[in-house]
């Protein structure tokens, strides 16, 4: 395996653990800065938002630079937002500071994804992606159980410092193994923006928004939901949180390993285990036991859909236009997790309420699937035209 794939493992893993500590430390931010748990659950709606708009501006404004450039470029903007988040006196102020973050997000996933993909043979492509997205499932798994053991103990600002500290460690890992590249020959912008006439692509965004948010209208509120309705104590949260991080570590690689078989069939498979899982949440989050392997399955079945879904973007924006298409996939997760937690936060404020969340998120998930299934009508469609046409 390179060392640069690690390398970028590695970045992943600390943009990871901003991305999502945050859902283990809802209850204790809330209290503290004096605003209600939906209130706090905006926090992760406005990293999303972040993202989306952060990363086709910086793709675009990046794209002469040397890609090793571009990736340190954004591991300083992470470490500086998160130690703003740190500081933050007010819930204003942190906002802003997980807005500051965010725009790293995007961009370093984006090109990050092509440089992965030139790394290895085209056969291994999906699961290069995978490997890189594995320091998402890392950062799961380990970051954010210890965010919320070390925010319980020593206050959620802690956990931010402990961030800050984590994204110097893979600046310095990202300084000392990716490769330093010539510049980029960047593509005219007219051709690097041609990949958004493609309707193709459009639909892979879709997907990935709505196949997604299903996953965040639970996540985001996975505390109260494993406190307040499963009975578990605070401390108990953390550890599983860290089963969550297992099934998302077996998820990501059985994920890249369904789409280097086939990305469509993949996408389908994959929100289609994913809806289902979320649809039985109301049965199970009753009793600890049932709950618990609830949390573990959700992380499987939903980190299952990641290379599948990125991949189906890179191969529609194949040619000029795949770094730009790239990071809007990554923008478009992002999107679907800030939709998931407003949804989710309208359950809970207006009703039904924190049990319903479940089905509700498996309506975004099966929205997601329609799209899918319209994606591949359209591409048979398209497909016997050409061969009518060739004939």
């Amino acid at each position: 395996m390179p060392i640069a794939l690690l390398a970028l493992t590695a970045g992943a893993f600390g943009i990871g653990v901003t991305e999502f500590v945050i859902m283990g430390l809802l209850l204790q931010v809330s209290t503290d800065l004096h605003t209600s748990i939906a209130g706090a659950g905006l926090l992760i709606s406005g990293y999303a938002l972040g993202v989306a708009v952060g990363a086709p501006v910086l793709t675009l404004a990046t794209r002469r630079l040397p890609r090793k450039t571009v990736l340190l470029a954004l591991m300083a903007i992470f470490v500086l937002g998160n130690a703003a988040c740190a500081l933050a006196p007010t819930y204003e102020a942190l906002m802003a500071a997980r807005v500051l973050t965010s725009l790293a997000h995007g961009t370093f996933f984006g090109v990050g994804s092509v440089v992965a993909t030139g790394l290895v043979p085209p056969s291994r492509r999906a699961s290069a992606i995978a490997i890189m997205f594995t320091g998402l499932t890392a950062a799961t798994l380990l970051g954010v159980p210890a965010g919320a053991w070390l925010g319980l103990h020593h206050g959620w600002r802690s956990t931010f410092w402990a961030v800050t500290a984590i994204g110097v460690i893979a600046f310095a890992v990202l300084a000392a193994f990716v490769p330093r590249s010539a510049p980029e020959q960047p593509t005219p912008l007219r051709d690097e923006l041609a990949v958004l006439a493609r309707p193709q692509v459009w639909l892979g965004l879709a997907m990935t928004v709505l196949g997604f948010a299903g996953l965040f209208a639970v996540y985001t509120y996975i505390q109260p939901l494993l406190t307040r309705l499963t009975g578990l104590s605070a401390g108990a949260v953390s550890p599983v949180l860290l089963l969550f991080g297992g099934g998302l570590a077996i998820g990501n690689l059985l994920g890249g390993k369904l789409a280097d078989r086939g990305p469509m069939k993949a996408v389908l498979g994959t929100l289609v285990a994913m809806a289902l899982v979320l649809g039985s949440m109301q049965f199970v989050i009753g009793h600890a036991v049932t709950a618990i392997a609830f949390v573990g399955l959700l992380g499987i079945a939903s980190f299952a859909t990641v290379a599948p879904l990125q991949m189906r973007v890179l191969d529609n924006a194949a040619g000029a236009g795949q770094n730009l298409a790239s990071s809007l996939n990554i923008a478009a997760f992002n999107l679907g997790n800030g939709l998931g937690a407003w949804v989710g936060g309208l359950v809970i404020d207006h009703g039904p309420g924190l049990a319903a969340l479940g089905w509700v998120a498996a309506l975004l998930t099966l929205a997601g699937l329609a799209v899918a299934l319209g994606s591949r009508a359209l591409e048979r469609r398209t497909g016997a035209g050409r061969a009518l046409a060739g004939a």
